[in-house]
């Protein structure tokens, strides 16, 4: 018999909303902070200084000392924030309304299948697996796991949309307070992140835990049910991160592509100068791409670990006896999560200040390890707690008892995992280390070269990250079971809100670089956005890296909770039903990713005929005389993602439905294997050398060393062929290699929603052979 936690019913009914609530005040608080930096002229006073009484000598702006007009300046980067805000508002209601109708669609599929499985009844049937006792029909399990997806797509988009809000409400502001001197800059685009960070994490915990009370009115003891339904939170979420994520990267990559190839390369004009009709584009795209699409992704995944964890823990001793903190530990570890990354955010925005350039990049690295060393005495403390000293956990068919220090190593490997994937990305994409200039010195050579070094370090840098996630798939399921494998990816989510904060901040830099590029304003601003930028790109593979690391625990413990429900006592590769599903499921990663290629490189060769075409034909465009047509440009790039995500997303929703209709669990089980073996190698090396092309490029244009000052300056030879990598590099780390990880987890979370209908009725051909 299970010995009781610590922590009562009450305390967990108070504290998971509470932390939730100050997440989400504190992203608010965030958004005030940086609202505080206006966007519009200072008034003056009558001799002529800014009309600010009493800043200081450190206020001072650069403008004003180098002779520049502050009022222009101002209103030329207010209206190129408002012209980037608008393009990717227009875009992402575009997406949406696709989106809404594929939701709408699916919805009513869930329904159906999941309804069908007892021929509609309305009569309560036998528990699945508390034999002996009764659970709600399956037709309440049908229409509740519908409403659990609708609630989990709705909050995945209200989520990345509000985080595409504050990144284009604060990219202006940051090139602004870059006048001021980098480390104002810094907190800005810092707090700016830290917005859309705590608000994806507390409101995905907060709509989950509403959730899960109110089922709970209808489903009452039944918590089989109730949890079965809730994973339909997952699949809604992780469905509307796959077309964000395949989307927002074909149209920031069709825009990146065109504008680099005709404007750096034939022009040899620099990145965002505001003669290039793609760059309004490219800078939309990187607020659509990297973060609505970034954020509904990292959303999904700790939407899916959550439910993951739920469902395993519902058939364990927690669901068994009805033992409401126990059962709500992954909720817990989320909730200790936020405050953990809470405190974490502090350090960066207000007890250490930035004041050199080479600051910032360390900084956002101790932000990663803060928050893990904080997190992991959180996970420590809720563990004792919240959970019970020994209890049992489901272990495909038997009861296996754990002890809950076993469960605190679980999610602690997942946690410490997560920090050194993060760390292996960053030693392989960071121009501050060797493989990077390597590559970068491949370049003398010229773009093939530089191609084959790019490719080998891609190849290369998986490695220890599948050791990392190897050591932690096998100690946290000799702990406990799938259930350790679905805290585990917890723990690696468990700081999101920074990760997400470091994220979003990329984005925020690199399009206040282009603002201050398109604004004309002095060198010495555009060293600092560059500075902010260069950081932010290596932070953003460290993220990429961890969301990768996470699908693949994700995806595991949700590929356990299937096999467990589809009643599947054994996957054996050697039968052939079992091998044909996990060759194939091996291949679809390729498949997916030639397909978001290929999007990739049709959307950018229209726009670099565009390009081209206003370069050769609309008169005193290279002169700088007459203004671009960017309009069309946006066009361009928001027709072609919204035609091209499609077929991918197609490919990825259909498939476990095709699979487990025609030919059954069995080989389904093997599908899911498959994708998840080859997607993590495939999403690794991707990202990765598309991250290492990028900083080598980088690396050739800063000139910051004796060595990169051989490779350059901008418009050499060198630096040509590395533009051509970075090219080529460019829908590999931004749309294939990101979008593999949603693929593994989609199917695996679709899947087991529809597992009740597949082992009732599946293998449709198998049954007539």
């Amino acid at each position: 018999m299970a010995s009781p936690a610590f922590l009562p019913e009450l305390a967990t009914q108070v504290v998971v909303p509470v932390a939730a609530v100050v997440g989400i005040a504190f992203a608010v608080l965030q958004w005030v902070l940086v609202s505080k930096v206006k966007l519009s002229p200072e008034p003056r006073r009558g001799d002529g200084s800014s009309g600010k009484a009493g800043a200081g000598a450190s206020e001072y702006l650069i403008e004003e000392e180098e002779g520049l007009n502050e009022h222009n300046v101002v209103v030329k980067c207010a209206e190129i924030q408002n012209a980037i805000s608008e393009g990717a508002t227009s875009f992402l209601f575009t997406e949406y309304k696709y989106v809404g109708l594929f939701m709408s669609i699916f919805a009513v599929l869930i329904f159906l299948f999941l309804g069908s499985v007892e021929g509609f009844s309305t009569k309560s049937q036998p528990c699945h697996y508390s034999k002996g006792k009764t659970c709600k029909p399956a037709l309440a399990n049908a229409l509740f796991s519908t409403i659990a997806f609708v609630l989990g797509a709705v909050t995945s988009l209200v989520s990345g949309f509000l985080g595409m809000k504050i990144a284009t409400y604060a990219n202006a502001r940051t090139t602004l307070e870059a006048r001021k001197g980098v480390g104002k800059a810094f907190i800005t685009a810092f707090r700016s992140g830290a917005v859309m960070g705590f608000l994806l994490a507390a409101s995905g915990l907060f709509v989950l835990y509403i959730a899960i009370n109110l089922f709970g009115i209808y489903y009452g003891d039944d918590w089989e049910g109730l949890y079965e339904a809730i994973t339909g939170y997952g699949l809604g979420g992780s469905s509307m991160a796959l077309f964000g994520r395949v989307g927002g990267g074909i149209y920031t990559k069709a825009a990146d592509v065109g504008a680099d190839l005709v404007g750096k390369v034939e022009r040899n004009i620099p990145e965002d100068d505001p003669r290039n009709p793609a760059v309004i584009a490219d800078n939309v795209g990187d607020n659509v791409g990297d973060i609505a699409g970034m954020g509904s992704d990292l959303f999904g995944s700790y939407a899916e670990s959550s439910c993951a964890a739920l469902v395993v823990a519902s058939i364990s001793s927690f669901g068994i006896n009805h033992e409401f903190t126990p059962m709500l530990y992954p909720l817990l570890i989320s909730s200790v999560g936020i405050v953990a990354c809470l405190i974490t955010t502090l350090f960066a925005t207000d007890f250490f200040e930035i004041k050199a350039v080479d600051e910032i990049e360390p900084a956002l690295k101790k932000q990663l390890i803060i928050s893990t060393v904080v997190m992991t005495i959180g996970i420590a403390l809720v563990s004792w707690l919240g959970l019970p000293y020994t209890f049992t956990i489901f272990n495909f068919g038997a009861q296996k008892t754990v002890y809950n220090w076993q469960l605190f190593l679980c999610v602690a490997v997942g946690l410490w995992a997560g920090l050194v994937i993060g760390f292996v990305t960053e030693y392989y994409t960071s121009n501050a280390y060797s493989p990077v200039q390597d590559v970068a010195d491949s370049c003398r050579t010229g773009a093939a070269t530089n191609v084959i070094f790019g490719l080998a370090l891609g190849y290369k840098s998986v490695i220890i990250p599948i050791f990392a996630i190897a050591f932690s798939i096998f100690l946290s399921f000799s702990l406990a079971a799938m259930y350790g494998v679905a805290v585990a990816a917890l723990g690696m989510l468990s700081t999101i809100a920074t990760g997400l904060s470091i994220d979003a901040y990329g984005p925020i830099s690199d399009n206040a670089g282009g603002i201050a590029e398109m604004a004309g304003m002095s060198h010495r601003i555009r060293e600092r956005t560059d500075a902010l930028d260069a950081a932010g790109n290596t932070t953003a593979a460290i993220g990429k890296g961890f969301a990768i690391g996470s699908a693949a625990l994700v995806s595991l413990a949700l590929f356990g909770a299937f096999v467990s429900r589809a009643e599947i006592s054994t996957v054996d590769v050697l039968t052939p039903k079992v091998f044909i599903g996990l060759i194939v499921g091996a291949m679809l990663p390729y498949w997916f990713s030639a397909m978001t290629m290929k999007s990739v490189g049709s959307a950018a060769l229209k726009m670099v005929e565009e390009v081209r075409r206003q370069f050769n034909n609309i008169p005193g465009l290279m002169e700088g005389t007459t203004k671009p047509d960017y309009a069309t440009c946006v066009k361009i790039s928001t027709d072609a993602s919204i035609k091209e995500m499609i077929p991918p997303g197609a490919l990825v929703m259909l498939t476990p439905l095709i699979v487990g209709i025609l030919f059954g669990v069995e080989t389904l089980s093997g599908v899911l294997a498959g994708a998840l073996v080859s997607g993590v190698q495939i999403a690794i090396s991707a990202s990765n050398t598309g991250g290492a092309w990028d900083n080598a490029k980088k690396y050739i244009e800063a000139g910051a060393s004796e060595h990169a000052r051989t490779l350059g300056p901008k418009g050499s030879d060198p630096h040509k062929a590395a533009v051509i990598g970075d090219t080529i590099g460019d829908p590999l780390k931004d749309t294939s290699g990101p979008s593999l990880n949603i693929l593994i987890k989609l199917m695996a979370v679709e899947s087991l929603v529809f597992a009740p209908f597949f082992a009732t009725h599946g293998g449709i051909l198998f049954k007539w052979l």
